[in-house]
């Protein structure tokens, strides 16, 4: 039986120290630039996901086999497994829980009969390689996931509007990565801060009346859900213009 106590807490406490790692590894890869985010973040997944789990699992395992041996190194490493498995799945819940409002879509735009176009790949060769075209069947889920969204109008010339939402976009810490002041229109990317995924975005900005409508859209370039985030984004930089 002692030797069963010992295996179990050991592979509990292996197993959940490998977790940590591995989730570890991935977020600081990302942010030494040694992953591509996607990997870094699969890694993240796999250490608190599959590893968290079976850490916590293993660990209350071990504890229950030593819970006559309160003092000794198995009891010991089952308490740590146990507590590294439970704080990597909390992490995992506490990341994921948020964004199960939101729907599984990532690219949001105000304008859904007329969204604006992001610049061609031979201008933006970021965009090479995706259909950056906006999904038809997006419609109809951003206008029931989203209904408050729409165009943004502004008592400003289109060129007045155009150098204010450039400008707050800057503020924004985006990188503008296009310019066409002739068609009132830029395109400009975010980087999320933890996982360094890359959002795209364009910004279109037409007459209306005396004054300006703004459009804007927002895409993730990975990922089938984006939590939210796009929705979020745009409602950042509407609050941004509304207040210069």
């Amino acid at each position: 039986m002692s030797d069963q106590r010992s295996i179990t807490a050991s592979v509990a406490y292996w197993g959940s120290i490998a977790a940590l790692t591995t989730g570890i590894c991935g977020l600081l890869g990302i942010q030494f630039r040694l992953l591509q985010p996607i990997t870094g973040f699969y890694l993240f997944a796999l250490g608190t996901l599959v590893g968290g789990i079976f850490a916590l699992s293993v660990g209350l395992a071990a504890l229950w086999v030593t819970r006559h041996h309160p003092s000794g190194i198995g009891r010991k490493r089952a308490w740590i497994a146990s507590a590294i498995g439970f704080a990597l799945s909390m992490l995992l819940v506490t990341s994921a829980l948020p964004g199960r409002e939101f729907p599984p879509i990532n690219d949001i735009t105000t304008d859904l009969a007329d969204p604006p176009a992001f610049a061609s790949a031979s201008l933006i060769p970021a965009y090479a390689g995706f259909d950056m075209g906006y999904p038809a069947e997006f419609v109809s889920v951003v206008q029931e996931g989203y209904p408050d969204l729409a165009s943004l109008e502004l008592n400003l010339t289109p060129s007045a509007a155009y150098t204010r939402s450039v400008e707050t976009a800057k503020d924004l810490g985006w990188d503008v990565t296009h310019q066409d002041p002739a068609k009132g229109r830029f395109d400009a990317s975010d980087t999320t801060r933890i996982f360094r995924f890359v959002d795209d975005i364009t910004v279109r900005i037409r007459p209306q009346g005396s004054g300006s409508e703004v459009d804007i859209r927002s895409r993730s370039r990975v990922g089938r859900g984006d939590l939210g985030a796009n929705a979020q984004r745009i409602g950042v930089f509407y609050e941004g213009l509304r207040s210069r």
